[in-house]
């Protein structure tokens, strides 16, 4: 599993390089989008060593790329842009060759996932980090996008979505409900257009409508963690002590008779250090 760069071609790695010019096969999203990269690195491939695996035919050429790798053949897979199998094609393809007793080695590499967190500073760290949601695109429908984001608002991580430029307005003012929250834009990541920007919610819609060229390009957006109130603050880091001695559900017992927090809100959060390994 190859990632591949998402804008600028100076971002692929030196292992990546070694592996496509190495390989038998080349399993793609996009054979054409695959061969110019190819050729921008100087790799001249074959034309049948590419083979097409995308969304639409996912399953059935998993099972022609199993057969190459039976047969003995070394075969890389790459989405048109970053790490595969992250809401691009490539996870099926996994699934089916771990089910089949094979290794699946992964190549990390450009991802507009981490791209926008390492430049939005919404992710803290020590006793004052939250972790992060990785929500994909949202419905596109009107109704179940509003009904996404009604979800997404009681949740006090980060949030990162990712959506296409020709929906970013509508997405906007679906988010406009969130009020205060802070949200980052992330557009173009890594191109020559490249905008990183932060605004409160309620104003994403009017930036945007502001000059046309904001709404252009693929966009990561990133929802900031909710600010806890100075009681919630007291309540998890008595709570993060406790965990550190006593048994989940003991400490989430005291921290709510100490510090009169909801012993719900207590757990979910206990369950989230827990999974963090914090």
């Amino acid at each position: 599993m190859v990632a591949t760069p998402i804008g600028n071609l100076a971002d692929i790695t030196l292992r990546a390089l070694h592996v496509l010019q190495l390989v038998d096969i080349i399993a793609c999203e996009d054979t054409r989008h695959t061969q110019a990269l190819l050729r921008a690195y100087g790799i001249d491939k074959p034309a049948g060593s590419l083979v097409a695996l995308h969304q639409h035919n996912e399953a059935q050429a998993a099972q022609q790329v199993l057969a190459r790798l039976q047969q003995g053949q070394r075969v890389a897979y790459v989405s048109d842009a970053g790490t595969p199998g992250v809401s691009d094609p490539g996870a099926r393809l996994v699934d089916s060759i771990t089910a089949a007793g094979m290794r699946c080695i992964p190549l990390p590499g450009a991802s507009s996932v981490t791209t926008a967190l390492s430049a939005a500073g919404a992710i803290g760290t020590g006793n004052h980090s939250t972790g992060f949601l990785f929500a994909g695109f949202l419905p596109s429908r009107g109704a179940e996008r509003r009904t996404a984001v009604q979800a997404l608002a009681g949740e006090p991580r980060s949030v990162l979505i990712l959506e296409a430029p020709h929906r970013i307005r509508d997405l906007a003012q679906a988010l406009g409900v969130l009020g205060t929250r802070r949200v980052t834009l992330a557009r173009e990541l890594t191109k020559q257009f490249e905008e990183i920007t932060s605004h409160v919610a309620q104003d994403l819609d009017a930036w945007l409508e502001a000059a046309p060229q904001r709404s252009k390009g693929e966009f990561v957006v990133v929802l900031h963690p909710t600010e806890l109130a100075p009681q919630q603050s007291q309540a998890l880091d008595v709570l993060r002590l406790l965990l550190q001695e006593l048994p989940t559900k003991t400490a989430v017992r005291l921290a709510a008779q100490i510090t009169g927090a909801a012993r719900n809100t207590l757990y979910d959060a206990a369950l989230q250090e827990k999974s963090t390994g914090s």
